[in-house]
């Protein structure tokens, strides 16, 4: 997706790359619900808002069979396309009634902007719901490319899918770094050989430093210089 570009732009800018839930937006609240409407339908127990935030790294099929598993039930796969279709559904009619970018993540943005860097999303979501969420919320202008588990032949954590999207945000692989919340995210930037900083207040299913990042943020605030470290090693 083209945004508005700040003009010191150049073939040569950084490209920052975030993972969008957990990461840029709490959506943690919204999933949840979601999830909760489908299990509700077919007789199950919900699951909590704390349990459920460690199944959404790995996009909403995942996190549907992984809330199905915890009611006990493996379902055929034919059903879980069924399912997983109404979870998008409910999902996409309230796909922002609880969520918002976490506390300085707009300032931030700005930041790097200012700077010259390029901005971009790489999430296990569905392209179109984030950028669904994104417009609603209205950021999505500020990104150059976003790119879900459905864009690319691959998905996170290969590294194709981050690689690719820096190259459609514009960017050099070679001077991106990426900001995420998970194993998966960490894996990802390995895997792509890209410096990685991971959020302390995502969905990790594991402690983050257990995961050994290459810097770990507690606030937005101290991204800006996190990334421009970690760019210039």
């Amino acid at each position: 997706m083209t945004s508005s570009i700040h003009p010191r732009l150049a073939r040569d800018a950084p490209t920052l790359v975030l993972d969008l839930d957990g990461t840029l937006v709490n959506t943690a609240g919204d999933l949840t619900a979601a999830l909760n409407q489908i299990l509700g339908d077919e007789g199950l127990s919900p699951i909590d808002l704390d349990d459920a935030q460690k199944m959404i790294g790995e996009g909403a099929r995942a996190m549907l069979q992984a809330g199905l598993a915890a009611n006990g039930v493996a379902a055929r796969p034919e059903r879980i396309e069924i399912l997983f279709n109404g979870l998008v559904d409910y999902y996409a009619d309230h796909i922002a009634d609880r969520s918002a970018p976490y506390p300085g993540a707009i300032a931030a943005l700005d930041r790097f902007t200012a700077d010259g860097w390029r901005l971009a999303v790489c999430t296990n979501k569905l392209e179109g719901l984030a950028r669904q969420l994104l417009e609603k919320i209205g950021i999505a202008d500020r990104f150059a490319a976003i790119t879900g588990q459905d864009t690319f032949s691959v998905r996170k954590p290969d590294p194709g899918h981050l690689r690719e999207t820096i190259v459609s945000a514009g960017g050099d692989p070679r001077l991106a770094v990426m900001v995420g919340d998970s194993g998966v995210d960490l894996a990802t930037a390995r895997a792509a050989a890209l410096p990685i900083i991971l959020v302390s207040f995502g969905y990790s299913q594991v402690p983050i430093e257990e995961l050994s990042p290459d810097h770990i943020i507690d606030h937005f605030d101290e991204l800006f210089d996190a990334a421009n470290k970690l760019r210039r090693r």
